[in-house]
């Protein structure tokens, strides 16, 4: 009777904990969608910043006729409003980047399976090299290659993370290539381009589907380490690194709030995005879940 009892009691609880990250998640997205509205200010822009409010303590009333809740930086930046607005930036960046990185690195990993000899042996020794470096060196080398920008950080970003994909997906056609739909493809003589996209690629998606979201989080901590160097996206546009890094040098003075808050916000951004991909995982994958 036990055995009966426990995973029903068990099912439940773990679907409605997992449920808990999703709701996060889609909290900071319409965040970041209504932040014009939400925001009590632009922070970057110069017509609605008061340099005499700078380091506000949160809770401070603003000239502007709202209450800075989080405070203010050093230049008299709501922080509510940086985080925000930060949101959005980091979402946008990470999002995109990840999704041309997962195009590129499928198509790549795909065609180093079907057309195999030095095609398989060029893609997989390029991604080998790759991959053999810290992701962070390699989005460094990038952005310092292509200089500041969002669009260059999205293809810095995108240059860092597309091996990952071109090695599971190899791994997965590999084994559909020896499938009886694709035998049976190659004796219809279909074109190699209707086999590899109409075929064989829809059927090695859904891992790396799994894949993306994970890689999302680690955009939006590649791109936020980049903003924090200063070298992530330019000075006049909002993000939750260069916020980071912008009140890190009021730490010492006991300006806590200037780095604390966007530095929650950011990892709370991460995290909620982390745990949204292994809830996927477990979902499209029968072999992880709960008994």
């Amino acid at each position: 009777m036990k055995t009966e009892i426990l995973p029903a009691l068990r099912k439940p609880r773990y679907r409605e904990v997992l449920t808990i990250p999703m709701i996060v998640l889609a909290a900071y997205i319409l965040l970041a969608l209504a932040a014009p509205v939400i925001a009590p200010q632009n922070p970057y822009d110069p017509l609605q910043i008061y340099g005499w409010e700078a380091s506000s303590s949160p809770g401070t009333p603003g000239s502007g006729g709202y209450l800075y809740l989080l405070g203010t930086d050093g230049l008299g930046r709501d922080i509510l409003s940086t985080i925000v607005y930060g949101l959005r930036i980091s979402l946008v960046v990470s999002v995109t980047s990840a999704a041309i990185a997962a195009l590129i690195g499928l198509t790549a990993g795909v065609s180093a399976a079907w057309f195999g000899s030095w095609v398989d042996i060029a893609i997989m020794r390029l991604v080998d090299l790759q991959l053999s470096l810290p992701t962070i060196l390699v989005a460094l080398v990038a952005i310092v290659t292509l200089g500041p920008g969002i669009d260059r950080i999205i293809l810095a970003l995108i240059i860092a993370q597309w091996a990952t994909y071109a090695r599971l997906a190899r791994s997965v056609a590999l084994s559909e290539t020896n499938k009886s739909y694709m035998d049976a493809a190659r004796l219809m003589r279909l074109p190699t381009s209707r086999i590899i996209f109409r075929h064989l690629l829809p059927n090695s998606i859904a891992p790396a589907v799994t894949l993306i979201p994970i890689e999302i989080g680690h955009a939006v901590a590649l791109e936020a380490t980049l903003s924090f160097l200063g070298l992530g996206v330019p000075i006049d546009k909002p993000s939750l690194g260069s916020a980071v890094a912008n009140g890190f040098q009021y730490l010492l003075t006991g300006q806590y709030w200037t780095s604390l808050f966007p530095g929650l916000a950011l990892f709370g951004l991460i995290a909620n995005i982390n745990l949204v991909g292994e809830e996927v995982r477990r979902r499209l994958d029968p072999r992880s879940r709960p008994l």
